[in-house]
């Protein structure tokens, strides 16, 4: 198919500044794609382009120069290669959402029950970092929006004052009516975190995300086998591309699930094989943006919507920013809905 692709920068702004155990963020840079084809007249396709800084590996320095490289590529061949973009995985999940709006020539990329707004993806209630205040604020604001499962990102303040958030949720609600997740971001030590795992455990946690850094195996398998929680791997995955790799990584660590983010992790294409291979041994899996805009948020709703797992996604981060792009996507109570077009 021959096709024509113009790149589009634009940043994003924080309505508040969001925290991790990484550092706060203020604003975003994305990259949009603009796919044209002969072959559709009247359409476009778009696609959004949004490496991490200092977290995707394909975070470069000249990042526009290689993604017009990339869309050159494209334009002379017609087509998507997977295994050439397998190193650059922002890239190619831009190129996958542009194609699918291209071809279904609407931000509906399937006719099933999600884009029939017959039902919607059951998600996650995302706590961000800040002062014990502001968490708690976010805390009660999730539980009075209906929702059923809270994550909150911990790490950068006092672990002892997190203990105690977690314990007013205990307080009040069970396990049965509240499930709690927690994400690190790697910011516990090897030395002290299963010590902190203990600790978390008292409170019925569902799970811990990435509770050290990514690249220690060893040590991620040894805590996998030792921990009293189940834990999730995320930033451990970025960078692992090659499918022989991938296989390794679950077997050496073993881990009890697995969170995946197309801008991160493959696109559509690396995530559904890191679901095949994570199935083939057990291990639970979820989805989750990372921070794109609502472009990239609907293309990776669109794919959620086709994989039948009945467990909440990491789906709500449509409202950080104050001039994010519209899409009929809406947030009733716990469940990401797509409002139809027409």
């Amino acid at each position: 198919m021959k096709c024509t692709i113009q790149i589009y920068p634009y940043r994003l702004i924080f309505r508040r500044p969001a925290g991790t155990s990484r550092g706060v963020y203020v604003r975003r840079d994305v990259w949009y794609l603009y796919l044209t084809s002969d072959d559709y007249p009247g359409r476009v396709g778009i696609g959004e382009c949004a490496p991490l800084p200092n977290l995707s590996c394909d975070d470069f320095v000249d990042y526009e120069k290689r993604l017009r490289q990339c869309c050159d590529h494209v334009e002379q061949t017609g087509s998507i290669d997977f295994e050439q973009l397998r190193s650059f995985p922002s890239i190619l999940f831009g190129f996958e959402t542009a194609f699918a709006h291209l071809l279904s020539g609407s931000y509906s990329f399937h006719g099933n029950a999600f884009n029939r707004a017959q039902c919607g993806i059951p998600i996650n209630g995302l706590v961000w970092m800040g002062s014990y205040d502001y968490m708690h604020q976010q805390i009660q604001q999730k539980i009075a929006n209906g929702f059923h499962c809270i994550k909150l990102k911990i790490g950068a303040i006092d672990f002892d004052e997190e203990l105690e958030l977690i314990k007013t949720i205990r307080a009040h609600y069970s396990a049965d009516s509240i499930e709690i997740r927690v994400d690190a971001n790697g910011a516990f030590s090897k030395d002290n975190a299963l010590d902190k795992l203990y600790k978390l455990s008292k409170y019925d946690i569902h799970s811990i995300e990435q509770p050290i850094a990514m690249g220690q195996w060893e040590d991620m398998a040894q805590l996998v086998k030792e921990s009293p929680l189940p834990i999730a791997l995320d930033e451990e995955l970025i960078g692992i591309n090659d499918l022989i790799k991938k296989r390794k990584l679950l077997d050496e660590i073993r881990p009890h699930y697995i969170i995946l983010k197309p801008s991160l992790h493959g696109g559509v294409f690396g995530g559904n094989e890191w679901i095949c291979e994570a199935e083939k041994r057990s291990i639970g899996w979820w989805v989750t943006s990372a921070l794109e805009s609502n472009i990239g948020l609907n293309s990776i709703a669109q794919w959620c919507s086709t994989l039948c797992n009945k467990m909440p996604q990491g789906l709500g981060t449509g409202g950080l920013f104050s001039n994010n792009i519209e899409m009929p996507l809406k947030l009733k109570g716990s469940r990401l809905w797509f409002v139809n077009e027409e």
